[in-house]
């Protein structure tokens, strides 16, 4: 088992996760509650990386983030040296990848909310960040925490995004899946199973993680009819 693998996608699954929870709340909440016609060319933007072959996001996110790009030529005279294949570009792009994954169930829970109660609280006079923090998020955190689930099992599991923007460096930028790519181009089958297996385990989890927080109803076994 890789353990240095391993714990660095873990270390850039919770980073990326914590990232998507503040950046992805405030444009969720923009793409509910926004009025501006033409807000769709922002939900587009969005969901992009869900329907981008990931090589294609992976090799646009590699061309902005490199020593050509304004962002690129910024980030190494701030730090000397380049933003692809480290760490810090690695979780540019998974941030990226993995966007729609936390915004557009966040997306959906804050739609479910109560337009009364919202609008009660304007005519009491409340800021619409008061009204977000006390009335919108209380009542979408399982959407909020079905968003943050999904862009962590996304995050772990990525492939083609993070060999085109990350490489392939162990310790900096191999993650579970490059280091099952290399399992498998080394003919070590039962290395890479090792590590397939680990990987498919925690994704089930995730997924039951996620499809038990939807349910309207708690129960331990199905009551009978």
């Amino acid at each position: 088992m890789d353990w240095s693998a391993i714990f660095l996608t873990f270390k850039l699954a919770l980073v990326v996760c914590a990232l998507l929870l503040l950046i992805g709340m405030p444009i969720a909440s923009w793409l509910c509650f926004s009025e501006w016609r033409h807000k769709y060319f922002v939900e587009s933007i969005v969901a992009l990386p869900l329907v981008l072959p990931p090589t294609v996001l992976g090799f646009y996110v590699l061309v902005a983030l490199g020593s050509q790009s304004p962002l690129g030529r910024w980030y190494q005279s701030l730090s000397g040296h380049a933003l692809p294949f480290t760490f810090a570009g690695l979780v540019i792009a998974s941030v990226i990848y993995s966007l729609p994954f936390a915004v557009q169930p966040m997306t959906a829970a804050f739609a479910q909310v109560d337009v009364n109660l919202i609008n009660a609280s304007a005519t009491l006079g409340a800021s619409r960040l008061r009204t977000f923090v006390r009335i919108v998020l209380p009542l979408s955190v399982t959407g909020v925490v079905t968003g943050a689930v999904l862009s962590f099992a996304h995050t772990l599991g990525e492939f083609g995004v993070v060999l085109m923007v990350g490489g392939n460096i162990p310790g900096v930028t191999q993650t579970v899946s490059i280091a099952i790519y290399d399992r498998v181009q080394a003919l070590d089958y039962a290395g890479a199973n090792r590590m397939a297996l680990l990987l498919m385990a925690f994704s089930f989890v995730a997924l039951s993680i996620t499809y038990g927080l939807n349910r309207r109803t708690w129960v331990a076994w199905p009551i009978p009819r």
